[in-house]
């Protein structure tokens, strides 16, 4: 079987990740890929797994990328892969448009993954159409039979994103040598009550709520401090100053500690007591969450969205009241003299080998051979 893969590009980020590790766990049991995409940093991996990776400008929002409609149809031509799976809307577009100029008897089999809560309109309802569509929670589910009622809800698979437990797991600890490091480069987090917002620097991400949660446990004595681990991409530079600024008029800034992009995740979270999800917006799964649960570090997250089903799942005391800084306070208040331990071992559908599994399923589903 042959799988050809559509995305913008290969840098870091959360779709290029399940790519990646679609491309591993598929490689491994027998399935080519092709990833089509603009490039990127994570090109040496996707091809490290024995995929292929072809570049092609297939991902800007530009009425030029429709140029590569046609050079998208003559590669699928060429290729004659099973599957066509696409990740992004402007690819979807280039894929469904090109699968409409090859015959119908060449035509790949179309399976769209819907790995984000995208703005509702016809540009997004690309993503709704297909063979089968992935939804990567029951919440993203849901999200796609209210909006996009035309979509048959036999086509829908729920396929959760997954965490590869040999490396997640709660007998993981960072070497001596990692933490010497670790406090010799923040020196500040020595003591104290670590709390970890992880994910790219974005209002999605909710950092803004840090500034009264470490008010109000400061205020009772707990040594709290925040460490936001994540990018700042160009562009975004002037809302992380103006986060600062909110911190700074909290009278927390010397409480927070930024330290960007960190390939050594795992480390981190293991570094840290607890890890939160402050998101206003429900998040279609939440991928970091899932790896500190699995971790065996508590999480304390808002009550929506994958990171409500997996907190319902692994740790429901965690849950709080979406937006409710107050209780979400008070919650970790408590967990700094009783820390809660989540369920262990990690469950189906959130292992690797489950989301490979059922991805080759669907895969056969459609082009049994």
């Amino acid at each position: 079987m042959k799988v050809m893969h559509l995305l913008p590009s290969l840098s870091s980020g959360g779709v290029e990740q399940v790519v990646l590790e679609l491309c591993d766990g598929l490689c491994a049991a027998g399935v080519e890929n092709i990833v089509v995409s603009a490039g990127g940093s994570m090109v040496p991996a996707i091809e490290a797994t024995g995929a292929r990776h072809i570049t092609r400008p297939i991902g800007k929002k530009s009425l030029l990328t429709l140029l590569q409609v046609g050079r998208t149809a003559s590669l699928i031509r060429a290729e004659k892969p099973d599957i066509l799976h696409l990740h992004s809307r402007v690819p979807a577009w280039v894929g469904h448009l090109a699968v409409r100029r090859i015959p119908k008897n060449e035509r790949p089999a179309i399976v769209s993954s819907f790995h984000g809560f995208h703005s509702v309109n016809a540009y997004s309802g690309i993503m709704a159409k297909g063979d089968r569509i992935i939804a990567v929670s029951r919440c993203m589910r849901e999200h796609i039979l209210e909006n996009y009622p035309a979509t048959p809800d036999s086509s829908i698979v729920v396929i959760p994103n997954s965490v590869d437990t040999e490396r997640f797991n709660p007998e993981y600890s960072p070497t001596a040598q990692w933490l010497e490091k670790w406090y010799t480069d923040y020196p500040e987090l020595q003591g104290k009550y670590t709390l970890c917002l992880p994910g790219r620097i974005t209002r999605l991400k909710g950092a803004p709520h840090l500034g009264p949660i470490l008010q109000q446990l400061r205020s009772k004595g707990i040594p709290a401090h925040a460490v936001i681990v994540g990018e700042t991409k160009k562009g975004k530079e002037a809302y992380r100053d103006e986060v600062q600024a909110g911190f700074a008029a909290a009278g927390v800034a010397e409480h927070v500690t930024w330290t960007g992009h960190r390939r050594d995740l795992a480390d981190v979270l293991c570094a840290c007591d607890v890890t939160l999800s402050l998101t206003l917006q429900p998040e279609s799964f939440g991928k970091t969450t899932l790896e500190a649960l699995s971790l065996g570090r508590p999480v304390a997250g808002y009550e929506h969205g994958g990171v409500g089903e997996q907190l319902e799942l692994f740790l429901p005391a965690g849950k709080v009241p979406t937006g409710d800084t107050t209780a979400m306070a008070t919650l970790l208040e408590q967990w700094h003299t009783d820390r809660p331990v989540p369920l262990s071992p990690v469950p189906a559908p959130y292992r690797r080998a489950d989301m490979i599994q059922t991805h080759i399923d669907l895969y056969q589903s459609l082009s049994p051979r």
